[in-house]
């Protein structure tokens, strides 16, 4: 049994205080982007419950905290109101057939998840460069930031003269509002200032629980848990134990309609819940100088989705903010995670008043204190010292996170450092050019030869009044892909038109042997050599393309 535990956690101690505090951080949260995909925020919270504790147990990342996030809640937006308005149109109608689809949607979700974690999809998110790692962690701590700022304001149910209802948000004034600074400095004064006195005691629960304290104690009007779940159409925390939904296979058609309908929808939740899950994942690692294992999340986020549509919850994944407050309360191992979901669960079965009469300004103390964390400040201090295109790839992605959504700011971010390191490296092929004795010209190339540098590869030589013999040595080259190849053989064509006699050196096997297959002319141009390097080239001998062998050499 002791073995057991700790393959759950190094410190219980720390793990079950710190999963305790991020699980009062989740609740606002979490209600808040149920109130923007429009969903009963117990919905959200079982999700949440759900999905955070299979993440936590099962994922490859000890520490990392998984919920009911607004990342993948905009994208059910659309979905939800086009679901009701679909199950209006049916023989016999169904009210709020949207959150039928929902569920079905999270389930498919789920399934694509677990595929990117079997085919090893998981890894890539090494690929993703450092700078975009750091637009992607400054652009959601300023989108957490602007959603903190939005708790200071009142929600008011309006409806227009024909009959169309919206929620206002006026925001708050005079005394209320300076009491509710007041709460929010409170709070981020002693998550700053307790841990100079003692590290004992987790510092985020201990300033929520003394904030708690002072507005019970001195019955301020302040906005509570309680009063924001109802401002936005809720009925309260109170909820009951998750259950499997039969209305979901009762009321929903399993048809290819459902699945055309409900498929763009999963495609793009689960890239962007992998993506943000694997993203933060990065982002403990670099904390803890520890590493997780992306397939393994990307099983493990996929089973939680598919379990909270089976029960009634929404789409989750790993969340940043939660995970750093998580990590800077001295969470380590997967406890953490299983208690938050745990206590989460406690709050909405069992002690629903008294979480409800939480102050909304002691959880948004706590969110503002994981904000100044995150942020990489060091980024206004290195973006005058690192190249301009990576300080363009920054500045843009924290743009479009902010503007648009994680995903496609990552999309934009790969895109254009890749482009970069393509154009830099296009620009490195050298070529040094000398006559030896007896008179044939040697061309030795340096640099990566791939798609980006063919046009300057090209540009090195001059087969009309080169004379008759040329070597071209490729020994600090490397041929990297299909693109290279063709350039190699137009080289060699054109030599070969002009009655000159042209010679390849240095080139590795894979090299060799897709010219070999394009012609066997090739056996005598190339020079072999014990020098040989030997590296794989993208290309496959075997998937090598036939119209390069029309080539006349």
């Amino acid at each position: 049994m002791t073995q057991f535990f700790r393959k759950f956690t190094s410190n219980p101690k720390n793990d079950i205080l710190s999963g305790i505090t991020v699980s009062l951080a989740m609740i606002p949260e979490v209600v808040a982007f149920a109130f923007v995909a429009q969903i009963d925020p117990l919905m959200a919270l079982s999700g949440a419950f759900i999905i955070g504790l299979i993440a936590a147990i099962f994922g490859g990342r000890p520490g990392l905290i998984s919920g009911a996030a607004g990342a993948v809640a905009v994208i059910f937006v659309t979905m939800i109101a086009d679901g009701h308005t679909k199950g209006m149109l049916f023989d016999q109608p169904i009210k709020n057939m949207g959150f039928f689809y929902l569920m079905a949607c999270v389930i498919l979700m789920g399934v694509i998840q677990i595929m990117a974690g079997v085919f090893k999809l998981g890894r890539f998110v090494r690929l993703i460069p450092h700078p975009v790692m750091l637009g992607f962690v400054n652009g959601l701590a300023i989108v957490i930031f602007w959603a903190q700022v939005k708790m200071f304001s009142h929600k008011s149910l309006e409806v227009s003269a024909d009959g169309v209802k919206k929620y206002v948000s006026t925001y708050m004034q005079g005394t209320e509002l300076y009491i509710m600074l007041g709460l929010v400095l409170l709070t981020m004064g002693i998550i700053w200032g307790l841990p100079k006195i003692t590290k004992k005691v987790p510092a985020a629960l201990t300033a929520i629980l003394v904030t708690s304290l002072i507005a019970i104690g001195f019955n301020l009007d302040v906005s509570t848990v309680g009063s924001y779940i109802i401002e936005g159409g809720g009925t309260g925390l109170k909820g009951e134990f998750p259950t499997p939904n039969l209305e979901l296979w009762q009321n929903l058609p399993i048809n290819l309609d459902t699945l055309k309908f409900i498929l763009p929808y999963a495609f793009l939740a689960a890239s962007v819940g992998l993506i943000e899950s694997l993203m933060t994942m990065n982002l403990v690692d670099e904390l803890t100088e520890t590493r997780g294992n992306g397939d393994q999340e990307c099983i493990a986020q996929g089973t939680g989705n598919i379990m909270s549509g089976l029960f009634g919850g929404t789409g989750g994944c790993g969340m940043i903010g939660q995970t750093v407050i998580n990590i800077n309360a001295g969470g380590r191992g997967r406890l953490s995670g299983i208690m938050m979901a745990l206590t989460l669960l406690t709050f909405i079965l069992f002690t629903d008043q008294l979480i409800e009469q939480v102050p909304i300004a002691a959880l948004v103390g706590v969110m503002f204190m994981m904000v100044i964390e995150t942020f990489a400040w060091s980024s206004f201090r290195i973006i005058k010292k690192i190249p301009l295109s990576d300080a363009v790839v920054l500045i843009i992605v924290s743009s479009v996170t902010v503007i648009y959504d994680l995903a496609i700011a990552v999309f934009v971010g790969v895109i254009i450092s890749a482009l970069s390191f393509a154009w830099q490296n296009a620009i490195r092929i050298r070529a040094r050019k000398r006559i030896k004795e007896d008179g044939t010209k040697v061309y030795e190339i340096w640099g990566p030869l791939f798609f980006g540098s063919i046009q300057a590869f090209n540009e090195k030589f001059d087969p009309k009044t080169d004379p008759d013999q040329v070597i071209i040595d490729f020994v600090e080259s490397r041929v990297s892909d299909h693109s290279a190849l063709e350039a190699i053989f137009n080289i060699v064509e054109k030599y070969e038109a002009e009655g000159k006699t042209i010679k390849l050196k240095h080139l590795s096997q894979d090299c060799k042997e897709l010219m070999y297959k394009a012609s066997p002319k090739f056996k005598e141009v190339i020079i072999e050599d014990v020098d040989d390097p030997r590296y794989h080239l993208v290309a496959n001998p075997e998937d090598f393309p036939n119209p390069l062998s029309d080539y006349k050499l």
